[in-house]
């Protein structure tokens, strides 16, 4: 038995911090050193859930090549125990520019999968059923199984995805939204169109992130509640993964008995600290505890 089981999401990426974003229009630019890392939405709830204490366990595809090692290899440092399938198209890659204020703009390189699942329904659902949370990274290859995943979790063990920057109205998006108990979103593009789509995915949970301003609860019986931010505890050097940790502390706080509102704060606070941190390996005692 796992306290969270991570559905797909895994990748690395390749850090580069610019002089400001927009980046300014040059030939080129000097910049600090590359950086190759561990990365993408499912590394840094995993990540982010194991440094919370959590026993982790997460499922995905990864390539068979030296970027795939490298993801390997963080999870086995982390104590995160992996179920593989190799993907022929490699493994996932962003290229992550962040300013000097720790903003970024991710440039997203899916790698998408091609032919059947690469994990028998069966397999998947047994995953499910040794799990307390189910966190549901929106990857390609997950959409034919999402009936099979759904229909294995126990009673009272709850499905979690993020949709990221969703506008609320792309497809690919909405089978997603629809398995899901608790359901994470940006606010980037939704602007004032978050009370309705919240209202149009009740009775689920929804809970509208929007970075260094907080974040809205949407309970799904039509009333909302504001989370405020958090402050950073040192200076902010890369918000890459804040999201994530928030997801993870929103789980952490659930799972340890937690209401969501008071989940959510703490949630922040997690995020916030995460902020502080370049990267998603995160040392001892970095994240808050509960």
């Amino acid at each position: 038995m796992v306290d969270l089981l991570v559905i797909g999401g895994l990748g690395v990426d390749v850090r580069v911090r610019v002089p400001a974003l927009p980046l300014p229009a040059a030939d080129s630019h000097i910049v600090e050193p590359i950086e190759l890392r561990i990365g993408n939405t499912g590394a840094g709830v995993a990540l982010a859930g194991r440094a919370l204490g959590l026993r982790v366990r997460v499922v995905d595809t990864l390539g068979a090549d030296p970027a795939g090692d490298l993801v390997r290899a963080a999870l086995s440092r982390a104590g995160v125990p992996a179920v593989l399938a190799e993907d022929p198209a490699g493994t996932r890659r962003s290229v992550n520019l962040v300013d000097p204020g720790g903003r970024r703009m991710s440039l997203y390189d899916p790698r998408g999968w091609r032919g059947g699942p690469p994990f028998p329904p069966t397999e998947l659902a047994e995953l499910v059923r040794n799990a307390r949370h189910v966190h549901l990274s929106i990857m390609d290859w997950t959409v034919p199984l999402l009936p099979a995943v759904r229909a294995a979790l126990p009673a009272g063990v709850p499905l979690s995805t993020d949709l990221h920057d969703w506008d609320g109205a792309n497809p690919y998006h909405r089978p997603f939204a629809e398995v899901a108990d608790l359901i994470l979103v940006s606010g980037v593009r939704l602007a004032h169109q978050a009370v309705a789509l919240a209202g149009g995915l009740a009775p689920r949970t929804v809970v509208v992130t929007r970075g260094a301003d907080g974040a809205e609860l949407y309970p799904g019986d039509g009333t909302a509640l504001p989370v405020p931010p958090a402050t950073p505890p040192r200076l902010v050097v890369d918000s890459n993964g804040a999201g994530d940790a928030f997801a993870a502390g929103l789980i952490a706080g659930q799972l340890r008995g937690r209401q969501l509102a008071e989940a959510a704060r703490y949630a922040a606070r997690v995020a916030a600290a995460a902020c502080t941190h370049d990267g998603m390996e995160y040392p001892p005692g970095l994240l808050p505890a509960d």
